[in-house]
């Protein structure tokens, strides 16, 4: 799949405010600074479509962007992230949820995790919540880069073993910054975008 044309279509927090329920969507979630903002960039082949900060919890909104006049990516806001008042994490569970839960339209979550260490809790409990709902499936573990190629597999097991992966559940190892395995994960979006 090529994306050859992105607009951001709706910035929500409630439903009212999500745009009609008339395109396939795939939303993608991870933790706070895992690397979804610079993730959705390189494949859209933007360079500011959603902002990257090296602080933690930037989107605070569910961001709707219509790829091609065909589908929906959707990010969603950062979970884990521990300088964030309780009353925000709490909104933004809540929102998430909301979304997860109703949205007809919505095919595939993909979660991104660090590649560099071992899920979290809370990595474990969304997975596990795709899982339920029947939205999971496929992960990407970010900052590829920053692993040597001897653990590499190593941290892939891991993260296996700890998310309690099926064999036909995808790990996906992404890099932003060298540009790598974007194309095996847009060959599965466009796989999902088919069904």
């Amino acid at each position: 799949m090529i994306i050859k044309n992105v607009e951001l279509v709706a910035v929500a927090v409630k439903p009212e405010q999500y745009p009609p329920e008339d395109r396939i969507e795939i939303a993608f979630a991870g933790r706070s600074n895992v690397g979804k903002s610079s993730l959705l960039n390189l494949m859209t082949g933007r360079k500011s479509l959603a902002r990257v900060s090296g602080n933690p919890g930037k989107t605070r909104t569910i961001n709707f962007y219509e790829i091609n006049d065909a589908f929906r990516i959707v990010d969603l806001p950062g979970y884990g992230y521990a300088k964030v008042s309780k009353q925000i994490t709490a909104n933004w569970g809540t929102m998430v949820e909301r979304y997860l839960r109703s949205r007809k339209t919505l095919r595939k979550v993909v979660q991104l995790v660090d590649l560099r260490h071992e899920p979290t809790k809370q990595d474990i409990q969304m997975y596990e919540y795709l899982r339920h709902y029947g939205l999971d499936g496929l992960v990407v573990a970010t900052k590829a880069d920053k692993v040597s190629r001897n653990d590499l597999s190593k941290q892939l097991t891991l993260i296996r073993k700890t998310l309690n992966l099926s064999k036909e559940d995808k790990v996906i190892p992404v890099s932003a910054l060298k540009r790598t395995g974007v194309e095996e994960l847009m060959e599965e979006l466009d796989a999902i975008y088919q069904l």
